[in-house]
C-alpha cells in the first residue's frame, strides 16, 4: 500500500470530537501513515498531546496561531517554551503572520512569530508556517533568522515566492485548493517544481478538495490531492507519495519517533 502523509490536519478540531476514530480508520484505509497536528494556542496544547499519545500515527506540533493573539501573548510564547521542555513535539506551529483577517494587530504577530521562530531554531525543530496575505513579508522574515527549516503550509503565492522559499530550503505544503481548475497559478507551480520540496496536507476539517465542496475535511482526503498532483506532474502516484512521505520524514523525523 501507498504511505501518505498529512503534513496538517487540526484534529483537535471540535468538529471531529464525535468519530474521531472513524477519521482515523479512513485515514488508515486510504494510506495516511503520519498526521501531523499544529496546534493554534496554549488551550489546545493539552488536548493534541493526549490526542497523540491515543492515536500513535498522530504527531503533535505547538506554537501560537497569528489569528488567536491575544494581550497575553508575550506570557503565552514564555509558556511555549517551557511546555516543549516537557513534552515531545516534531515542529513548532502552527505560527506565522496573518494580514487578511482585519482588526489583528500586525505589529503584536510580528513579535510574536519571531520569538517563536529563535525557539525553534534554539531546539532544532522546524516551523509550520501560516502565511495568509503576508506571504512576502514572511519570506523575508525566514530569510533573516538563519538556520531554520520548515513549511509554508497551504502555499497560495507566486512561482517566484515559491523559488524564494526552496532557496531557504523550505517546502511548500498543498492540499485541496490545489484539486480547484481554477487555481491555474497553483496547478502550474505544483506540476513542474522540485519534489524534494512538497508536501501534502488536508488541513482538515478545512479546505476540502474540489469534490468534497463544502463538506468538513478530514485527513483520508488526502489520497485525492496525491492523485491530481499526480495527474498535473504526469507522474505516478507512487512517485508522488513516496517523495512526499519522505520528504515528511526527512523534516519532522518521523521515522526516528516511530522506530
Amino acid at each position: 500500500m501507498i504511505e501518505i502523509v498529512d503534513s496538517h490536519a487540526h484534529l483537535d478540531d471540535g468538529r471531529f470530537q464525535s468519530d474521531l476514530d472513524a477519521v482515523m480508520a479512513r485515514a488508515t484505509e486510504a494510506g495516511i501513515a503520519h498526521v501531523l497536528i499544529p496546534a493554534t494556542d496554549t488551550t489546545s496544547w493539552p488536548h493534541i498531546h493526549d490526542l497523540c499519545s491515543n492515536y500513535p500515527q498522530t504527531h503533535p506540533a505547538y506554537g501560537l496561531h497569528p489569528m488567536f493573539l491575544g494581550e497575553d501573548a508575550p506570557a503565552h510564547v514564555d509558556a511555549l517554551s517551557s511546555w516543549l521542555d516537557d513534552h515531545h513535539a516534531v515542529a513548532v506551529g502552527e505560527i506565522g503572520l496573518d494580514f487578511h483577517v482585519e482588526g489583528i494587530d500586525h505589529d503584536l504577530q510580528r513579535r510574536i512569530f519571531a520569538r517563536q521562530l529563535d525557539i525553534a531554531r534554539a531546539r532544532g525543530l522546524p516551523v509550520i508556517v501560516h502565511a495568509r496575505g503576508a506571504l512576502e513579508e514572511v519570506i523575508l522574515t525566514l530569510r533573516r533568522v538563519a538556520g531554520l527549516r520548515g513549511v509554508v503550509h497551504s502555499f497560495s503565492g507566486s512561482e517566484q515566492q515559491a523559488q524564494h522559499l526552496w532557496d531557504i530550503g523550505f517546502c511548500l505544503g498543498i492540499g485541496g485548493p490545489v484539486t480547484y481548475e481554477r487555481a491555474q497559478r497553483l496547478r502550474r507551480i505544483v506540476s513542474h517544481m522540485p519534489l524534494e520540496f512538497l508536501l501534502l496536507e488536508s488541513d482538515a476539517p478545512d479546505q476540502p478538495d474540489a469534490a468534497h465542496r463544502g463538506q468538513r475535511n478530514e485527513p483520508a482526503r488526502v489520497a485525492d490531492v496525491l492523485r491530481c498532483i499526480a495527474a498535473l506532474r504526469d507522474e505516478s502516484e507512487a512517485e508522488i507519495a513516496a517523495a512526499t512521505t519522505a520528504n515528511a520524514h526527512r523534516l519532522f523525523g518521523l521515522a526516528q519517533r516511530n522506530a
